[in-house]
């Protein structure tokens, strides 16, 4: 396989990536806002845990693999 052919599989690779860590986040800061009661003092935590996956998520999708 050339290099051409595997650079577009990685980069490829790397947006499903980042759209699932997105998913994943937002699935995370529903449930978080949903049992807040259930949470209490560790709501912050999943909160934080959270955006830090999102911004994880957007730089995956972002960023382009050297070439």
């Amino acid at each position: 396989m050339s290099e051409e052919g595997a650079s577009f599989w990685i980069t490829l690779i790397e947006k499903v990536i980042g759209i699932v860590l997105i998913a994943l986040s937002i699935l995370m800061i529903y449930f978080t806002f949903n049992s807040v009661n259930v949470l209490t003092i560790f709501t912050g935590l999943f909160t934080f845990l959270s955006v830090v996956l999102m911004i994880g998520g957007a730089f995956l999708i972002i960023t382009k693999p050297p070439e």
